[in-house]
């Protein structure tokens, strides 16, 4: 059995060192080429964490398939597949890594983790992430009644390996719902209603999450936002905020994808928060190696260390929205669970452009002429009705295009 390395105690003692955790994407079906990229992760000049990202079978639970690849060498794998791999393996992989100083990380993008956290707690492992709506209306058609129980089972299943000098760690992904063109008050809302239903299940050390979107200031605001409603809701739980680079369409030009990694790890110093996902200047062109991802990771910090905090500001109007909008999901129930499925029954929680089955779809947004992302169409959601769409916030097919790169278009655009 490898070491056990609670996740939270990592980020604490970088955050009392004035550093800024990074963190790669980084998934590897081939074991030797997933150490590799583990050794080069944690030999970055850096303040990192390991990531273990899983296979596409894994996510959706087809481990027989995942078993046909292993035996085929591997090489149809787009992640390491922790389930149908023999445990023996993975705790060599991760032997004499995995350590107090580099804990490591597994993250899936499952409805139905049970397996998957089983199978990382067998190895020794701790830490993972996802959860019940992010992890579920985003990326296929399970039921989210049904994502909810299996979330439910798979957060309890976690938490049951706690013990001396073991923690487990979950992160929410729901400040990264489809990654863009999500108000940053929903993501706040959907992140930190994530962290309770965790916190309700038996998890004390937890992360959450929000996703880089077109503004920073409106990035900086919405990360304060999620840390004053933790503070106000999370009592007793260790939690911290991990800031995702753009999920979206990213910049072409290596100039302009690398101004926008500087850009997410300058936000998350500013505002507060104590780690930063990472992407790479290959992102918009294929799969980035490992010295990719490890120069992204020293580019990361590099912008980091340059970059002071901020005072602490009230959260503005992205905190005023979602403190709103998660006060009406807990009037729904006792059960966080069942508050959220209520929720998103009745249009209190909707997610723009989600064709989910269980997504209202009713709500739309756009991009302002700030750079802002702003509500054109609230639905049901307990905020205030916007008024009529003007020209540049109706949503038609053509500016629904045109708002999706323009992340991509900005960057690129100031580089050349």
């Amino acid at each position: 059995m490898t070491a056990s390395a609670p996740f939270g105690a990592r980020i604490a003692s970088a955050r009392a060192a004035g550093e800024l955790v990074v963190q790669p994407r980084m998934g590897f079906g081939d074991p030797g080429l997933m150490r590799r990229g583990l050794e080069a992760t944690r030999a970055a000049r850096a303040a990192t964490v390991g990531t273990l990202t899983l296979d596409s079978y894994t996510r959706v639970g087809d481990h027989a398939s995942a078993r046909r690849a292993i035996a085929e060498g591997g090489g149809g794998l787009n992640g390491y597949p922790i389930v149908a791999r023999d445990r023996d393996d993975t705790r060599a992989l991760l032997g004499g890594l995995h350590a107090p100083d580099f804990p490591v990380q597994v993250r899936h993008g499952s409805a139905a983790p049970q397996d998957i956290f089983r199978a990382l707690i067998e190895v020794g492992l701790d830490a993972t992430e996802g959860g019940p709506v992010s992890y579920c209306l985003p990326y296929g058609r399970v039921p989210l009644e049904r994502s909810l129980e299996n979330w439910r089972e798979s957060t309890e299943i976690l938490a049951s390996c706690a013990g001396p000098g073991r923690v487990p760690h979950l992160e929410s992904f729901g400040g990264c719902m489809l990654g863009q063109l999500c108000p940053p008050s929903m993501l706040v809302a959907v992140s930190l209603l994530e962290g309770l239903f965790f916190a309700a299940h038996g998890i004390t050390s937890l992360s959450l999450s929000y996703a880089q979107q077109t503004s920073a200031e409106q990035d900086r605001e919405a990360v304060r936002a999620l840390r004053l409603l933790a503070g106000e809701l999370l009592p007793g739980v260790d939690w911290h905020v991990v800031l995702y680079t753009y999920m979206g369409v990213f910049p072409r030009t290596a100039a302009g994808a690398s101004a926008l990694l500087a850009r997410s790890a300058r936000t998350a110093v500013a505002a507060g928060a104590e780690r930063v996902i990472v992407k790479t200047e290959a992102e918009a062109h294929r799969i980035p190696t490992i010295e990719e991802n490890v120069r992204a990771l020293e580019n990361a910090a590099r912008a980091a260390r340059d970059t002071r905090p901020e005072p602490p500001g009230d959260g503005g109007e992205t905190y005023r929205e979602a403190r709103v909008l998660v006060e009406a999901v807990l009037e729904l129930s006792d059960d966080v669970g069942t508050a959220l499925l209520r929720a998103f029954r009745r249009g209190l929680l909707d997610i723009p452009y989600c064709l989910h089955p269980d997504n209202a779809g009713r709500v739309r947004s756009h991009i302002d002429d700030t750079g802002r992302l702003r509500w054109s169409d609230t639905g049901s959601l307990p905020l205030p009705a916007v008024g009529a769409p003007s020209r540049r916030s109706s949503v038609t097919s053509a500016n629904l295009l045109e708002t999706l790169s323009y992340v991509e278009r900005r960057y690129d655009s100031a580089v050349r």
